[in-house]
């Protein structure tokens, strides 16, 4: 069509801008390893020159989608939208897309999803995974993957203490006074539930307490409110919960059963969700760090690439936040734990190891 502008090219970037084209390409492909005033440079004469890079022929180049396969077991959960969000974040100053997908905590699903991703992605982030170590483990050599909140041997994992903010957790019921605690453990199949219930037991031992445990559950409200009557039954002064959504439903339900919290029963959550702090009362929790595993995962993912032999492993602390959820037990050794209090974990701990 006749005044129609013919598209610009990368060679029309990289003479404008006064660099060799491979230098261009790579202000697009890997920003981080061009000069911040090269870069600067070549992306302001791009723009001025219109230039859009074609992902698709970049990618028969390189072999490389610049694209990457987040998968969680429930977009629902709000654990989970800052761990997705970080991971967006910090993949975008990579030049990386993310494309999230859910299970809707089906293992089934999971495994489909990552299939479906293997050829579209450079990689994928797979968050509480539901699937058995050996099916990840054959799925790893189909396309490289990070395991976020799983341990697994072999592979490249992400995960947060929550075992470490189990001990806090019961170890802050017992400094209350409380000896008959429950946990409420989360969804078969969880590796999290399972790291939650060992340590929960051993910390319970260590300070004379018995526990109880309650479930499988679904990690919801609903599956919160549903163990209500367990819990009376139980005969308990305070409750671990799996996470802050079955937390809030347990207080919910044992209020429609006419007891209060913490005057009747104490309760803790674990991840510190936003909705936590507005409860009422104000939820102690275990907090997690949602957003910095998001961000490792995307990290260690793109430093590996192609090499799926690393055994990199990273643990992120947690802390417990006491609020107003707890109070003194019927213990004779009861007493007000202050509340406010952060209880942290000791710090990160980072190891890497390749075979």
């Amino acid at each position: 069509m006749k005044g129609s502008r013919v598209p610009a090219t990368i060679r029309d970037v990289a003479r404008e801008s006064g660099v060799h084209i491979s230098t261009v390409s790579r202000t697009f492909s890997a920003p981080h390893l061009v000069n911040p005033e090269t870069r600067s440079r070549v992306l302001a004469c791009a723009e001025h020159l219109g230039y859009r890079p074609n992902r698709a022929a970049r990618a028969l180049i390189t072999g490389r989608t610049h694209n990457i396969g987040l998968i969680v077991a429930d977009i629902a959960n709000p654990f989970f939208p800052p761990l997705i969000k970080a991971a967006e974040s910090q993949a975008r100053q990579r030049d990386y897309h993310i494309f999230v997908t859910d299970t809707n905590e089906d293992a089934s699903v999971e495994e489909g999803l990552v299939r479906a991703l293997a050829k579209q992605v450079d990689g994928v982030l797979l968050c509480s995974p539901r699937m058995s170590n050996s099916l990840i483990e054959q799925l790893s050599r189909e396309v490289p993957l990070v395991v976020v909140n799983r341990q697994l041997t072999g592979l490249p994992t992400v995960v947060m203490d929550v075992a470490q903010g189990a001990r806090l957790a019961i170890d802050h019921l017992s400094r209350l006074g409380h000896r008959q605690i429950a946990l409420v453990a989360g969804p078969r199949g969880s590796w999290t539930s399972r790291e939650i219930r060992r340590s929960a037991l051993s910390a319970a031992r260590a300070n004379d307490a018995d526990l109880a445990v309650i479930g499988p559950n679904q990690p919801t409200e609903d599956g919160g409110m549903a163990v209500a009557e367990q819990i009376v039954r139980a005969g308990v002064s305070a409750v671990l919960a799996y996470n802050d959504l079955m937390a809030i439903g347990l207080i919910e339900g044992l209020s429609t059963l006419g007891l209060s919290v913490p005057e009747d029963i104490s309760v803790v959550g674990i991840d510190d969700i936003a909705l936590s702090r507005l409860t009422r009362p104000k939820l102690t929790t275990v907090a997690t760090p949602t957003a910095a595993a998001g961000r490792a995962a995307v990290d260690m993912l793109l430093a590996h690439g192609d090499d799926r032999r690393t055994t990199a492993q990273i643990t992120l602390q947690t802390e417990l936040v006491i609020r107003d959820s707890t109070g003194p037990g019927p213990g004779p050794h009861s007493h007000a734990d202050p509340g406010g209090v952060v209880a942290t974990a000791p710090g990160e701990v980072a190891s890497y190891a390749k075979e």
